[in-house]
């Protein structure tokens, strides 16, 4: 079950409120960014505050069942970002929606998002992988305790602050080593935090764990991390299915690959599952991954 002290609720707390946007206008809303020392908005935040924003302008029998992003700008997070609606399509089934994020005059982000009525249909899933339950892994305190005293400060910054989705790697081998692996991993995550009963929201919560951890594993197979300071790394793209509604009283395992590099871009496909072996939703990444010109 989701952690109960008040450092995790306030980072989850923090995280509602963060979604939590104001409407401006009709389908037009604002969204602020929680202030945490980065120098960007991290992308899952505006993936999810872009598709709170499409939502509102949705039927409420008409849930997300997939979204296709593209970053095109970082964002500041000193300043509110805007997100302009248009809605594309009202049918019968499906409703789609695009959407533009704005900052400083220019956009930083777009996304088309398509919602459906629940239907009956066919169905049917691949199975999770086997892989030790979270209770056999480090915890965070013994990770930061027998691992991050051994990192780079990139890293121990980066899993020293308290965070809304808590992680648990089956392997920690390519924080240990510089050994070219084998471009997959698979992680435990949940909320540290109770998330609300509204499918709207848990599609968002969602949406925002999807895009941690990622593009890292494209670097695997080349013996580095996006904590390398030699790498430039950033999201380009962001494609996501909502296969069935997630469970967030418990860990979810998200498992991930990366097919392809080439080009300064690393691809990465994720599943999300939930502990019994549910099916949640799939993800594909592109990301930026280069070499610095100056190493």
């Amino acid at each position: 079950m989701p952690h109960n002290d008040d450092s995790t609720r306030s980072a989850m707390d923090g995280l509602l409120a963060t979604l939590d946007l104001e409407k401006l206008e009709e389908n037009l809303f604002r969204g602020k960014s929680p202030k945490v020392g980065w120098q960007r908005v991290f992308g899952g935040q505006v993936i999810a505050q872009a598709l709170v924003a499409a939502q509102r302008t949705v039927d409420a029998d008409r849930f997300t069942h997939s979204l296709h992003a593209y970053f095109l700008r970082p964002g500041d997070p000193a300043v509110p970002i805007v997100y302009q609606v248009e809605r594309m399509r009202d049918g019968s089934s499906f409703t789609t929606r695009s959407v533009v994020a704005v900052q400083h005059g220019r956009p930083i982000f777009t996304m088309t998002a398509s919602f459906q009525i629940d239907e009956l249909g066919f169905d049917h899933q691949i199975d999770m992988p086997k892989v030790p339950p979270p209770e056999q892994l480090l915890g965070e305190d013994d990770f930061q305790a027998q691992v991050l005293s051994h990192a780079p400060e990139a890293i121990r910054k980066y899993w020293g602050q308290k965070r809304p989705v808590e992680f648990r790697p089956v392997s920690l081998r390519h924080y240990m080593t510089r050994e070219k692996l084998d471009p997959e991993q698979q992680i435990w995550v949940r909320t540290t935090g109770p998330v609300p009963d509204d499918r709207g929201m848990q599609a968002a919560v969602l949406a925002y764990l999807s895009d941690m951890t990622l593009l890292d594993t494209s670097l695997y197979a080349h013996g580095s991390t996006i904590f390398d300071p030699s790498i430039q790394a950033a999201s380009i793209d962001h494609a996501m299915w909502f296969h069935r509604p997630p469970a967030f009283d418990d860990w979810l395992l998200y498992t991930q690959d990366s097919p392809n590099a080439r080009n300064a871009r690393g691809m990465t496909r994720g599943s999300i599952f939930t502990r019994s072996g549910v099916l949640v939703a799939s993800v594909a990444q592109e990301g930026l991954i280069r070499k610095r010109a100056n190493d």
